[in-house]
């Protein structure tokens, strides 16, 4: 199972952007769980530094936009 953070203040993008992993992890037969970060501290102690925010199994992978369907698909693999 992949433990996945997606950091963000809950707005659009987030919501959009924890969808989209959610939907692709069941497209790739994948067990994963999503945790939302909104507490602005642990955004910034873990060096995101604009939002949305993707952390996969302790790394941060991606920041600042929606991924794409294909870049959410390279990152679960």
């Amino acid at each position: 199972m992949k433990n996945i953070k997606v950091y963000g203040s809950g707005c659009r993008n987030c919501v959009t952007t924890a969808e989209r992993l959610s939907q692709v992890a069941q497209e790739l037969a994948q067990e994963v769980k999503i945790d939302k970060v909104t507490d602005l501290e642990a955004i910034m102690t873990a060096g995101v530094l604009s939002t949305p925010g993707i952390e996969i199994d302790g790394v941060v992978k991606h920041t600042g936009s929606v991924p794409s369907i294909e870049l959410v698909r390279e990152l679960l693999k």
